[in-house]
């Protein structure tokens, strides 16, 4: 049987929590009491394998033990129950400037971190042109690391922890502190990484890149497994579980009500907005790629002629990113008055996940007289499906079999069996691609 790259067998881990501490030095020599200690477990009966060469995720809230594992299986911390068994040299990113000597440049802090790892002299000269290379911080590189920025910091650090050949890479969510630009080349190098079989274990919000390139995953909920599978069904499950209690919370602020909303006009007055699920059940969100109905409840003061409603959408960026309106009709249409309302049908909701404002307006039969608006009517809240969409919105579009010339190659048969030449299997890129 392979021995895997990291054993985790029933860990516990406790923190004692000091309530009460003396505010001075003579408090805490003359006072006889105590200060009051509870105890708080981080981690309660882990288990988990890593096979060597895996890109292994742990997800979960804040506070949910990621982290505490994480510095357990860099031996940072002790687990108070259980054991780690780890096979290999292991090199770790768990937080900023962690292993830096603030007085150091970022020269002298790169060879004491490399030999803190166990490399020696010659190994770190000839890694050090690659590290700063890859960090960016040639012009900065001689100035003690105490002056660096946040984004600095994590730039050396992490240039340090992957270029130090390691066998088991732990990394905290510390890369997130990153520019746009790092934060991708730091990915693509961990997916390089991953081709040499170095076996990574990443603790990550980012559950996109989860589901897309992480082997298996472990979800930690208050310290305890909440599941261990495939990466994208734990992925699933947890954003099920996150969407749930988002509803919960939602439900409550809606009970509380919305005040300030501005609006004008009389002859048509839009009430409320609300939405429907796939099976026409009032919702408070809307779930990416899922379907959903926005229902514009209106009241007509005074009898009118068929009148028509519009929506435009926002992001919490103030970007407009729809404007779904109604056409005016072909034919004379029948007076209304008293209450009603209007349905907008979305197939596959194809916004991703956050917030988004409708200002909602009523209009004349022909769409050039405005009968009441309603400014910032809706917070639309859309929360991630089974399948996140990575960006503003989904193109919904879909990837067609690779077009191109093919080259044959012999195959490899084995002895005493025919050559066969099989078909490449075609698919999607799914989350990879984006």
């Amino acid at each position: 049987m392979t021995t895997p790259a990291i054993s985790v067998e029933h860990v516990w881990k406790r923190f004692r929590v000091h309530r009460e501490r003396p505010d001075s030095l003579k408090e805490r020599i003359t006072s006889r009491r105590r200060g009051r200690q509870e105890e708080f477990w981080a981690l309660r009966d882990v288990s988990l394998e890593v096979p060597h060469g895996a890109f292994y995720g742990l997800v979960g809230h804040n506070g949910s033990g990621k982290s505490s594992l994480l510095r357990i299986l860099a031996g940072i911390y002790r687990p108070t129950r259980g054991r780690v068994v780890t096979d290999g040299r292991i090199s770790a990113l768990l937080e900023l400037g962690a292993g830096f000597h603030p007085d150091l440049t970022g020269r002298e802090n790169i060879y004491l971190n490399a030999a803190i790892l166990g490399l020696s002299r010659r190994e770190t000269d000839r890694l050090y042109d690659r590290i700063v290379e890859f960090s960016g911080l040639g012009d900065f590189i001689d100035t003690p690391v105490k002056h660096f920025s946040s984004g600095m910091y994590v730039r050396l650090g992490f240039s340090v922890a992957v270029h130090v050949e390691p066998q088991i890479l732990l990394v905290d969510e510390v890369i997130a502190v990153g520019d746009e630009e790092f934060q991708r080349r730091c990915f693509d190098h961990l997916n390089r990484l991953r081709r040499r079989g170095v076996t990574i274990v990443l603790v990550t919000h980012a559950l996109g890149f989860v589901q897309a390139h992480c082997d298996d995953a472990t979800w930690l909920d208050h310290g305890e497994v909440r599941a261990q599978d495939a990466a994208a069904d734990v992925v699933k499950g947890y954003v099920a579980q996150v969407n749930r209690d988002e509803i919960d919370r939602i439900e409550l602020e809606v009970a509380a009500g919305r005040e300030g909303v501005a609006r004008f006009g009389t002859t048509v007055a839009i009430e409320r907005v609300e939405l429907l699920d796939a099976n026409g059940r009032p919702t408070p969100v809307g779930t990416s790629l899922e379907p959903l109905t926005i229902r514009i409840h209106w009241r007509a003061n005074d009898p009118v002629e068929w009148p028509l409603f519009s929506f435009a959408v926002e992001n919490e960026s103030a970007v407009h990113v729809a404007n779904p309106g109604m056409r005016p009709p072909r034919r004379s249409m029948p007076v209304f008055v008293g209450e009603g309302h209007v349905d907008y049908r979305i197939e596959r909701l194809l916004l991703s996940p956050g917030e988004y404002t409708l200002t909602v307006a009523a209009h004349d039969a022909a769409g050039m007289t405005v009968l009441d608006r309603r400014e910032d009517a809706f917070v639309l809240r859309v929360q991630p499906g089974s399948d996140l969409v990575v960006g503003l919105t989904d193109l919904n579009g879909h990837w067609e079999p690779l077009a191109g010339h093919e080259t044959a190659m012999p195959a490899v048969a084995a002895v005493g069996q025919p050559e066969v030449n099989a078909p490449p299997e075609v698919g999607s890129a799914g989350e990879g691609g984006r």
